[in-house]
């Protein structure tokens, strides 16, 4: 049975959040400890020289294709383990494995480009920032004179559009080549399709994503600040951005199978218009 392209209630956005949710709490140890394991490897490739961070970025479709294998796993009662990032891999034929590889080279180059032409138009502004985010002990003053240097806010602004452009082909891509035995090329054609058909629900689905966000940052900020305790506030904003993330990742599949039929269905065949 081919997968079929659908178009997508722009209601059905804020419940992908919802399902993810419900998903996690079906199996919160073993969806933690995927994501875990997923920053370790991240923080392993980060040390390879020279190459780190593309790697890291190439990473990043297998992340997403990984969690749909396991949250449609989970859905049918069955395990979830970080094998399942490999799995896509180790179970392909080759054409298959070959497409998922291409698009984790082309994902990776593309988004180290993005980021250099960044570095290049904030004149390492937004380089400086990150590493001065990541000491932990950066004062307000020093964000705030970074965030003054001339050409960050084009940076940002450059980075947020060039990041979501780059998305939206490779939203659904390694699902279509995983389960929908596609190419490269149709696979980010038909996941450009499927956004654009289904962007009333992905518009729900990001204001949610935002909405929640800000509301735990915000939040978090405004209790502790009123028991006296605002330097507490950015520890809880660690585990608190570990499990929406990890939420998040769980939440692409319900936008799969809404868009495509369910992954639960699918075989070997390409994708057809509805």
């Amino acid at each position: 049975m081919p997968l079929l392209l659908k178009s997508v209630e722009p209601a059905r956005g804020p419940r992908w959040v919802g399902d993810a949710f419900r998903l996690f709490k079906r199996r919160p140890l073993p969806f933690a400890l995927m994501f875990m394991a997923f920053l370790l490897a991240a923080v392993v490739a980060s040390a390879v020289p020279v190459l780190g961070g593309v790697l890291q970025m190439m990473m990043l479709p297998l992340l997403s294709l990984g969690f749909m294998v396991a949250s449609q796993s989970a859905l049918l009662d069955g395990p979830v383990s970080p094998r399942q990032f490999i799995e896509p891999l180790r179970g392909a034929d080759p054409q298959r494995r070959k497409a998922l590889l291409t698009l984790c080279v082309g994902y990776g180059i593309s988004a180290a480009l993005i980021l250099l032409l960044c570095d290049v138009v904030s004149d390492s502004a937004l380089l400086r920032l990150q590493e001065l985010m990541a000491r932990g002990d950066s004062t307000q003053a020093e964000v705030q004179a970074l965030l003054n240097e001339p050409g960050v806010s084009l940076a940002a602004l450059l980075g947020i559009s060039l990041g979501t452009a780059l998305s939206i082909p490779y939203w659904h891509a390694p699902a279509l080549v995983h389960w929908g035995g596609q190419g490269v090329a149709q696979a980010l054609f038909s996941s450009a399709l499927a956004v654009w058909r289904s962007k009333g629900a992905m518009l729900g689905y990001l204001a949610t994503w935002v909405a929640l966000v800000l509301g735990v940052g915000v939040g978090s900020a405004l209790i502790f600040g009123l028991l006296g305790l605002g330097q507490l506030a950015s520890l809880v904003s660690v585990p608190a951005g570990l499990f929406l993330s990890t939420v998040f990742y769980i939440s692409l599949l319900f936008s799969f199978n809404d868009s495509f039929g369910g992954a639960e269905s699918v075989r070997a065949e390409p994708v057809e218009p509805a």
